[in-house]
């Protein structure tokens, strides 16, 4: 699905005539969000870093010079569609909108192909690909002659590092810019202007919130104003109007059309590894608190139960292992145990095994030790195996001197102490210090 305009994004005659979709001026029957998106940068609330004076997207807004491709990275609802709209609307250039979802290589190169016949004619065209990341590598290669030849002004919007999912042929010809999440406070103000607004948002409904509800939506919101804005006006219109023409609404009500939208997650993208990363980093420190909360996160964000278990047993070995070796065995049992039930019953033995592996004694000692007998093994790849430390299977084996010298600690004790086990080279080299193994036995 495509759609374009031409002139300007703030109104009067050079208002933009879409093609095949609504006009970026979206009609009462469109969603809430989509009705409150900014038309100028007064409107548009939160990213001052890009939009106040003297920043980035003003000055290219006000300044009316030649637009840049730009790669807009950020949060859903943090702003990326609405900054391309405004930074595009100045320039006069054709705005042709993509779908990288609903679009591929044919739907590109029909866009390019027309974007070359206008710049025939003297008209610029701006491509802006939404979730841009969506493109494989074949998709995104498709662009690269018409953004170096400046066929096109490139706009994408993506919600996924673009350093990992955006071609470095692309970024280099390209400028990505970063947008935070918005603030609690940014979408409050946000809300309070659609409930207010009787044109393009609630006003003429006459919706009444209380002001400790709204702020709480907009917190749970987790940055992303078109949750904020979708659970506002799902709740306002399930609400009832009063006797007085006024629909109060209520905090269940609110609280169940926020529903599961409050976890802005993406199992497969990056905020799945941050959460397990900050899960980690947090059992490492031996902060149990901050442990429960990451697990959560991942938990009713929709994480694999099996997979947060695989992280749990790797932490059990890699930052705690001899230093309480009991809890790789309470990692190993969680492991099972949420594999055999799965959740929400699989939480408590996660929630169990968390807990313990925080408040462990923590030592990286057998991963120091592997990677030190690693390297070891790395610089004397081609150094024999001793002769008394090879198994001699055949007559030829034993007359080549296979086994010979080899002591059974079972029946020799002194074999622990004066039977060399390494290559030469290596005698007398120490991986793991004798005191870890012991403790280890002695917690046993």
């Amino acid at each position: 699905m495509r759609r374009e305009s031409t002139g300007s994004l703030f109104g009067g005659a050079d208002e933009p005539e879409w093609r095949d979709e609504a006009d970026s001026s979206a009609g009462a029957d469109a969603p809430l969000a989509e009705r409150m998106r900014p038309r100028s940068l007064e409107e548009y609330v939160g990213q001052e870093h890009l939009v106040g004076e003297g920043r980035l997207i003003r000055r290219l807004v006000e300044g009316g010079g030649p637009l840049p491709s730009l790669i807009f990275w950020g949060g859903p609802g943090a702003g990326k569609t609405t900054l391309a709209r405004l930074v595009a609307g100045p320039s006069g250039a054709r705005f042709v909108q993509l779908s990288a979802v609903l679009s591929g290589v044919k739907e590109l190169r029909e866009a390019v192909a027309e974007a070359r016949a206008r710049r025939s004619r003297g008209v610029r065209t701006v491509l802006f690909i939404d979730e841009i990341h969506r493109y494989n590598k074949s998709q995104q290669d498709a662009l690269l002659q018409a953004v170096e030849d400046g066929t096109v002004i490139l706009i994408g919007a993506t919600t996924e590092n673009p350093s990992f999912e955006v071609n470095s042929a692309l970024l280099s010809r390209s400028r990505v810019v970063t947008l935070n999440p918005l603030t609690p406070e940014d979408v409050a103000a946000i809300l309070r202007r659609a409930l207010t607004d009787p044109e393009r948002g609630l006003g003429s409904l006459r919706p009444t919130l209380d002001d400790a509800e709204l702020e709480r939506l907009a917190k749970a919101s987790g940055g992303d104003a078109r949750v904020a804005l979708t659970a506002l006006e799902t709740a306002v219109l399930a609400t009832p109007t009063a006797a007085d023409g006024t629909r109060p609404v209520e905090a269940e009500t609110l609280a169940e059309a926020l529903g599961r939208a409050r976890y802005a997650y993406d199992k497969g993208g990056e905020d799945h590894y941050n959460l397990a990363s900050a899960l980690i980093k947090s059992l490492r420190n031996s902060d149990a608190d901050a442990a429960l909360y990451w697990l959560a996160r991942l938990i009713e964000g929709g994480a694999d139960p099996v997979f947060i278990a695989r992280r749990l047993c790797i932490l059990a070995s890699e930052d705690v292992g001899l230093a309480d070796p009991q809890a790789i065995v309470q990692a190993s049992a969680a492991a099972q145990i949420v594999q055999m039930i799965g959740l929400p019953e699989g939480l408590y033995p996660l929630s169990q095994a968390t807990i313990y592996l925080a408040h462990a004694p923590k030592s990286n000692a057998i991963k120091r030790a592997y990677f030190a007998a690693a390297a070891d093994a790395a610089a004397t790849a081609r150094e024999p195996v001793p002769l008394h430390l090879r198994n001699a299977v055949t007559s030829l084996m034993k007359a080549s001197g296979y086994g010979q010298g080899y002591r059974y600690v079972h029946d020799d004790p002194n074999a622990r102490g004066e039977m060399a086990c390494l290559p030469e080279s290596l005698a007398g080299r120490v991986y793991i210090e004798p005191g870890e193994a012991r403790n280890a036995r002695d917690r046993s």
